[in-house]
């Protein structure tokens, strides 16, 4: 995520086992773990490397796919959304808001910002939704991208209407809310490729 480790370089086990002083078997079930995530690519015979930087291509279906499906699952989440998952929405905002001013990670702001996104989408009551949702890892792509503070507070403020359109349990608010968050987002995102 710091690519710390560059896009497309190889990864090798033993050098990890040896900085982080642990054995071969723990940092095998780690890369996989990130082979799921579409982070790490795993090749036969040659072993693991860091997974390519999203391209244009791909970073454009993406958010297609987004926008087919996470206004709608806004549109239900805002009929089905419990209290405690409201309550946890509020308090993910509330973190992520202390993380737009500077003094949380970007990359902390992005694993907040998925979580506020995968609670949405699980309160759709759509488990479908929910698990293609969740299997695109979409905000540790983004992340490795391109970030910068200013894409942080202004989520922040589309966060803000979404869950105003929530807490109104209004259908149609929501699901726009959650359309035009979606729209700046890949406005935001996309200068990467300008």
């Amino acid at each position: 995520m710091s690519q710390k480790i560059l896009p497309g370089s190889r990864i090798s086990i033993d050098n990890l086992a040896r900085e982080m002083g642990v054995s071969q078997t723990p940092i095998r079930e780690a890369l996989s773990r990130l082979e799921a995530q579409g982070l790490v690519v795993k090749t036969h015979l040659i072993g693991f490397s860091a997974a390519s930087q999203m391209d244009r291509t791909r970073f454009d279906q993406l958010y297609e796919l987004r926008l087919l499906l996470e206004p709608f699952a806004a549109r239900k989440a805002a009929t089905l959304i419990t209290t405690e998952q409201f309550d946890t929405l509020r308090r993910l905002a509330a973190e992520m808001a202390v993380s737009g001013q500077g003094r949380v990670s970007y990359s902390d702001f992005a694993r907040l910002d998925g979580q506020f996104h995968d609670l949405i989408a699980l309160a759709s009551g759509n488990d479908l939704i929910h698990e293609t949702l969740a299997n695109l890892h979409t905000h540790m792509h983004l992340f490795r991208l391109f970030h910068h503070q200013q894409a942080a507070s202004t989520a922040n403020t589309e966060h803000a209407e979404l869950i105003d359109a929530l807490e109104a349990r209004d259908a149609d608010r929501a699901e726009q809310a959650m359309r035009v968050h979606v729209e700046r987002s890949y406005d935001r995102f996309s200068t990467f490729f300008s």
